[in-house]
């Protein structure tokens, strides 16, 4: 029985939802910018482990178990340290092109021992340039990034080369217009509660017994 009087709630105000539908529609589609300017995206992976330096005269050796889950808690520390802008200075610098600011271009995420790396770009050719730029300051200087632990320095080995490819919309531009339209479907509704709500009309021998009245006889609308 609720869910019917929710209905009808909804349903005597359907002119409000259908309204902010359209007018959230229309504004969406005139906003939208449906011919993006292109962008290229490019990937590249190392994997990433550590060469320990044992002490002079140390008489033990080092359980290669151990150096393992060494590198994997190196990870962490080397993907944040991709995403600074320390990584991206490095990397503008061994670039050598003036106005080029990389601050924030460059994401990182890891799995087990693997470090991947992307970026995206408009230019295709200077994103190829960035990316090698990106590998090398990895490969040279990965332990500047995020310091040596002890006496053992972090080494890197790229097992997959960047390629650039053009990039896909985002799944945040793909999803705008329908979160859009979800919350003012959302707002809709909330609002011919809201105005249900405020209204006193009483529209049925329910509301009336409500109010602590009791009905005797109904005359039906037909």
């Amino acid at each position: 029985m609720e869910l019917i009087r929710y209905w009808q709630v909804v349903w005597r105000r359907w002119w409000l939802i259908a309204a902010l539908l359209v007018v959230v529609g229309v504004l969406s589609m005139l906003s939208y910018d449906w011919s993006p300017a292109p962008m290229y995206t490019t990937v590249f992976r190392f994997s990433v482990g550590i060469v320990p330096e044992p002490p002079v005269g140390a008489e033990y050796a080092y359980n290669t178990l151990d150096i393992w889950r060494s590198a994997e808690y190196l990870m962490d520390d080397l993907a944040a340290a991709v995403r600074g802008n320390n990584y991206a200075r490095l990397v503008a610098q061994r670039l050598d092109e003036s106005g080029v600011n990389l601050a924030g271009r460059f994401s990182a995420a890891t799995e087990h021992r693997v470090l991947t790396v992307s970026i995206t770009w408009a230019d295709p050719e200077q994103l190829s340039r960035i990316a090698n730029a990106a590998v090398q300051v990895l490969e040279q200087e990965a332990g500047q990034l995020v310091g040596a632990l002890g006496d053992a320095d972090p080494v890197l080995r790229l097992i997959e080369q960047p390629i650039v490819a053009p990039a896909g919309r985002s799944l945040g531009d793909k999803l705008d217009i329908p979160i859009r339209m979800g919350l003012a479907l959302i707002a809709g509704v909330a609002g011919a509660f809201l105005m249900d709500y405020l209204d006193t009309t009483v529209r049925d021998g329910a509301e009336v017994e409500e109010l602590g009245i009791a009905v005797l006889s109904q005359i039906p609308k037909e």
